[in-house]
This record gives C-alpha cells, structure tokens and sequence, in this order.
C-alpha cells in the first residue's frame, strides 16, 4: 500500500477561514463558528495544491498503527482536553479575540488527566517539558487499543493481536475503481494512520452493517482517490458539493508532494 502523510493533527483549511457570530452547524453550545473564505491558504498555495492528490475525508474516527509493548499495535486518537472551567475561559477569549492568540494555558491545571499510556501526537509543540495545546485547545494524541478496553470495543474488532493482522478497505489490486475488504498485516500499516469507520461510529454515514451485525474497517488516510476533482476554487466545489454525484461526502483531503495536508468539508463552504 502507497503510503501517504499521516494525519496526527488537525488540519488545515484549504481556505482561509473566519469566524461569524451565528450558531455553529456542528456544535449546538457554541454561538459561533469557523467558515472558509474565498481565498486560497498560502500553506496550500506554498505546497503546490494543483499538483496535490485529492482523496475523500472520510467519515469515521482516526487510529493510528504504531509499535507497544513491542509489537504492531492499533492505537485510538485521544486528544487531552481542558476543563470545563479553563473551556470556558478559552471560548470566552476566542469569541471577544475571534481568534486564541494571546491566550495563556497551565497545562497541569487545566487539562483533564488521561491514561498513563497516553502520547501526544507527532509534531506536538513543547515547551518546559509540557505538549503545548493547539489553536483549538486540544492536545492531540493516542491510546493503544487493548482487548479489555470496552470503550475501545468497536476499535479491537478490527485488530487480531496474536495473528498480527487487521481488517482493512481499500481499492482491489486488480480494479481500482473497486473497494475490498481484507486482513492487512500490522506491520504493513506500521506509523500510518487510518480511519475507523462502521455501524458504531459516527452515525453510520455509510450504512455498513446493523445493530445485530455490526461491520467495522479500517481505510488508511489517502487510499480513496477522487477522480476528476474539481480545482481548487471556493465556487467552483461549493458547486461540486451540491450539485455532483461525486461530491456526496464529507469532504476532500490533499496530500500535497510536501507532505503537507489541507482539507475542506461539504459544510465548511
């Protein structure tokens, strides 16, 4: 499997973005949101995104495939949050701002625990022996996926630790514009990431399986390409969102020749 950038922190817009003093379409508490411009991201434009691959966002949750207690392991994406009180406290410097600049974290305070086997994400910022928090307040990281981990449920059926191997969709070898279902070795995943998608996550966007028989993949970031993309112009994909068979998903990933990623999502314009 080609490999293509690992996906350890948020990323970003292929637009600029702005915030708007209106209800946010994706978090019912939160009087405001994020929306793409009509200008282009010098990140994107300074990583030559007309050279880069479009694949679909997909709709699920990030894992990543990394070695604990020394062997190939799936881990689930965890990223530390703060309290509710320094939540607070941020959101109300975001909103006055309309933007986090400026704004001072102790991350020992005002940061909820997590697990001892916790580790930030690639990338990550330090500063004094602490991971320093993103522009979203969010310190990204991952958990390792055990057995007995029943918040992880969906997570370990797709892993079988003693074969090494994991379930995996992905095009057919012999007919790329088909998807198929096979077990992977862990180690042929190793320090990818991958998205877990299937009747338990997210809703279900994908109508795989049912509640008496539940379907769970994993499809590694970059792996479903997007024929025929459109260019990268505000108009020209809010058109290709609305009114294209092609552009009914979530949204579109780029991985430029850099490694570095930028996306959009149907809703962002």
């Amino acid at each position: 499997m080609r490999r293509f950038g690992s996906v350890q922190q948020k990323i970003s817009c292929v637009f600029l973005t702005e915030v708007k003093e209106e209800q946010s379409r994706k978090r019912e508490c939160q009087q405001f949101q994020v929306v793409a411009t009509k200008h282009v991201n010098p990140i994107a434009l300074e990583s030559n995104i007309d050279c880069a691959l479009a694949t679909e966002k997909l709709d699920g949750t990030c894992c990543y495939v990394s070695i604990y207690k020394g062997q190939s392991y799936l881990w689930a994406r965890l990223d530390r949050k703060p309290t509710k009180q320094a939540d607070k406290r941020f959101k109300k410097h975001q909103y006055s701002h309309k933007s986090c600049k400026g704004f001072t974290w102790n991350v020992k305070e005002d940061f909820k625990t997590v697990p001892e086997s916790w580790v930030p994400a690639h990338r990550v910022q330090h500063h004094n022996g602490q991971p320093v928090p993103d522009d979203h307040g969010h310190i990204p990281g991952w958990v390792p996926v055990e057995k007995d981990n029943k918040q992880y449920c969906w997570h370990s059926s797709v892993v079988d630790y003693d074969a090494g191997v994991a379930l995996v969709l992905r095009p057919s070898a012999e007919n790329e514009d088909l998807l198929e279902i096979t077990m992977v070795p862990l180690a042929d995943l190793l320090e990818q990431t991958l998205e877990l998608i299937g009747t338990n996550v997210n809703g279900n966007p994908y109508g795989l399986g049912s509640k008496k028989q539940p379907v769970h993949v994993l499809v590694a970031h970059g792996s479903v390409h997007i024929r025929n993309p459109p260019p990268v112009d505000f108009q020209q994909l809010c058109s290709w969102f609305q009114d294209s068979q092609e552009g009914r998903v979530e949204g579109i990933v780029w991985h430029c020749n850099d490694g570095t990623l930028v996306k959009v999502r149907s809703f962002d314009i």
